[in-house]
């Protein structure tokens, strides 16, 4: 299964990129540790794994600590390695959706009508939530992951270009 890996770091209120490569890693801490070697006082690191157009998932160290995992589905860990290591641990249901739940309510809309919020044959799995402080809430990242004909790599573009660093992940495609 082949894979992008890009991370961006944020220091002194800019951005910086750098493909990320997986290969050889054991376990989700060699995987943060590559992140963290990408740029060690960076206050934030994102990393973006896209794999075979399918499966997307998202790992976050804050100030090089505390790592938080997003995953689009579940069934990356049983597709390959690479995804039973950044996947296979996570609880099959996300979080961070808590605060999603009112704003639906109020709108007075019929729960019969709407459309699900996550692709029914996705299980998106880990923290929808980690990067609500960043302008990207949870419902709005499952939305982006379900939307018919969105692929990884246009969810990560997505993404990026909120946080203000497209152009960065985009050279990255280009080389």
């Amino acid at each position: 299964m082949s894979y992008f890996a890009a991370a961006v770091a944020r220091v002194d209120g800019g951005w910086t990129a750098d493909e990320v490569n997986l290969r050889g890693v054991t376990d989700i801490d060699d995987v943060a540790e590559r992140l963290r070697d990408v740029e060690p006082d960076a206050d934030l690191s994102l990393l973006f794994v896209e794999a075979d157009d399918t499966y997307l998932v998202i790992l976050r160290l804050d100030e090089g600590e505390d790592l938080r995992v997003f995953g689009s589905d579940a069934a990356y860990a049983d597709e390959s390695r690479l995804g039973a290591l950044l996947v296979g641990d996570l609880k099959t249901s996300v979080t961070g959706l808590e605060d999603t739940e009112e704003p639906r309510a109020a709108t007075g809309g019929d729960d019969e009508n709407e459309q699900p919020a996550v692709d029914p044959e996705a299980d998106p799995v880990g923290d929808a939530d980690l990067l609500a402080d960043l302008g990207i809430s949870a419902q709005k990242l499952l939305s982006l992951c379900a939307h018919e004909g969105m692929m990884p790599a246009d969810v990560t573009a997505e993404i990026c270009q909120v946080l203000g660093c497209a152009d960065e992940v985009e050279e990255l495609r280009e080389v």
